[in-house]
């Protein structure tokens, strides 16, 4: 039973890495629309400025993503067997936005045509949107609870899962991810990109202080225990410590402070849920950690497995982020250097 606590708090680091660091992933592509100014010619070029931000990093921060996946097959199958099953036709829409954004990062590029970087960027745009709306669902009816019958098997159809609390969760998660997206456009670049990303950060702490404020609340007297208020008091003061630290220019301050209120979420959501790994809809059939968990012997091969490998990804990609760190901005950025549709159809006829 302790292996299985373990790994129930090790997912939820898992969870807590996928969503700081693929959060400001989501937020930057969801602003690709928002923040460019100018003329087109001006606003192609901040368009780059931003998809560059992360085109070093957005892949490896999915990772997190399949491991955490991967880790709730191994250490809890009947967990992931119940969740993947019912959350089917979310997680599938999930999936198609997060291939139509991967494809689009990597060939956005490869055409020197205006028209092919404009599907490009709606693809990363859809594929930024919609799973950032799609999580906060999930996880909102994690914490809300499923009709589960005594097989633990999802009973409710999709159209339950779109109920006020878990749609509440989805616009959490939204303006948490643009919140972080834009703190992290302003951190890592310069001149009137920055300027703006900043001032935009600072105006999104604001409405997700309210946004996230009245969820986690709702949250806390509904679903929650006592102890995971202290996750809502600090998401709430790290929030504030936002809005303070992008007027004052601080935008490792600002960065840092937004991450703490995503693990702070992410802490009230698996606080909340536990001793349940699927609570049950109305006080009905749960799944615990007890009886969704493997085995002694799977949980502890698991266990050496991640004291191993763990440290050597965690040194990887620190390391990936610091030789990206130098901020970019519009004078960093070339022109156009893709094929061109004339030079595709020359070479293919």
């Amino acid at each position: 039973m302790d292996l299985a606590i373990l790994w129930f708090v090790l997912i939820a680091v898992l969870w807590t890495g996928y969503l700081v660091l693929e959060g400001f992933d989501f937020g930057v592509g969801m602003l690709l629309s928002i923040l460019p100014r100018g003329d087109k010619e001006h606003r192609e070029k901040e368009r780059r400025v931003l998809v560059n931000t992360i085109g070093p990093v957005w892949d490896g921060n999915e990772v997190w993503l399949l491991t955490a996946g991967g880790a709730t097959f191994a250490a809890f199958p009947e967990w992931y067997a119940t969740m993947f099953s019912g959350f089917y036709i979310p997680l599938l829409i999930i999936l198609l936005g997060l291939v139509a954004r991967g494809v689009a990062f990597e060939y956005r590029g490869k055409i020197a045509d205006a028209a092919w970087a404009r599907r490009c960027d709606w693809a990363i745009q859809f594929g930024s949107w919609v799973p950032a709306v799609m999580w906060g669902v999930a996880f909102g009816n994690l914490v809300r609870g499923l009709a589960l019958d005594d097989a633990h098997q999802y009973v409710g159809g999709f159209w339950a899962l779109l109920n006020p609390f878990a749609l509440v969760g989805g616009l959490t998660t939204t303006v948490l991810f643009l919140l972080h997206g834009a703190v992290f456009v302003a951190l890592k670049t310069d001149g009137d990109v920055r300027e703006r990303s900043a001032r935009l950060a600072s105006g999104l702490a604001v409405v997700a202080l309210v946004v996230a404020g009245g969820w986690a609340i709702w949250a806390q007297l509904a679903f929650s225990v006592a102890w995971t208020w202290v996750a809502v008091l600090v998401a709430a003061g790290a929030l504030v410590g936002v809005v303070v630290a992008t007027r004052a220019r601080r935008e490792g301050w600002a960065f840092t402070l937004s991450a703490v209120t995503i693990v702070a979420a992410v802490v009230l959501i698996f606080g909340s849920m536990y001793p349940d790994v699927i609570p049950g809809l109305d006080g009905g059939n749960s799944l615990t950690v007890a009886e969704a968990s493997s085995t002694d012997y799977t949980l502890t091969i698991m266990s050496w497995v991640a004291v191993v490998l763990t440290p050597l990804v965690l040194l990887y990609q620190g390391w990936t982020y610091w030789v990206f760190r130098r901020r970019l901005s519009t004078k960093d950025i070339p022109a156009p250097a893709g094929l061109t549709w004339q030079k595709i159809k020359d070479a293919a006829f």
